[in-house]
């Protein structure tokens, strides 16, 4: 593996490249080689949810299952935030059973995933995905044990130079989401901002790989 993709929604088989698929319950693609899988806030279903974390507990089960979710909290969608808790809870616990990290979706809910976290006591990584804001968010999610993915924001955001660059090595990956760049593009911006080589990155995130992903 040259370049590992935390998060993307596209199956591109690409030598050299380890892509993390996100999957759902109701839309499982048993071809994908490595995948995470987990409800989303935006797609919770009342009626659904019971069905698709057995689903989800069958999938963590397996070795081509590497995470949970993508999961977490959105305050900017009409999906009562209670219930959103509640399903994030219950996957948050299935991730911990089965000792998978975490791929998190969060918007404008971060006090309220560090809080849910804390409470239940999570041990396996938790992977905030896609992540666009400031240095002071950043460093509370640092402090209290997060990994942070950047992606389709740190290619966009020329003002998230300077938050990148303050990110520990050991606590970053990099990531595609619904991007059409490349893996290989938010490698490169990603080198320019840290000042290492492709290769002295490649080194940093498959070290990063081996031990929140245990391979």
């Amino acid at each position: 593996m040259q370049f590992f993709n935390c998060h993307t929604h596209q199956s591109l088989v690409k030598e050299g490249v380890l892509d993390l698929v996100n999957q759902y319950p109701k839309e499982f693609d048993k071809k994908i080689a490595f995948y995470s899988i987990g409800i989303h806030p935006w797609y919770i279903e009342e009626s659904s949810i019971a069905a698709e974390l057995l689903v989800l507990e069958e999938k963590l089960q397996t070795a081509n299952c590497l995470a949970l979710g993508e999961c977490g909290l959105d305050k900017r969608i009409e999906v009562a935030f209670e219930l959103q808790e509640k399903v994030f809870e219950q996957q948050l616990l299935l991730a911990e059973k089965y000792q998978k990290p975490v791929i998190i979706h969060c918007v404008a809910a971060f006090q309220e995933v560090i809080a849910i976290a804390k409470k239940l006591k999570i041990s396996v990584p938790l992977i905030i995905h896609g992540f666009s804001k400031n240095t002071q968010v950043a460093q509370r999610l640092l402090a209290n044990g997060f990994y942070l993915s950047f992606g389709k924001y740190l290619l966009k955001n020329p003002e998230l130079e300077s938050v990148f660059q303050k990110i520990p090595d050991e606590r970053f990956f990099l990531e595609t989401d619904t991007l059409s760049e490349s893996i290989e593009e938010v490698y490169a911006l990603a080198a320019k901002y840290k000042n290492k080589s492709i290769i002295e990155l490649q080194a940093t995130i498959a070290s990063n790989f081996k031990n929140v992903f245990q391979r």
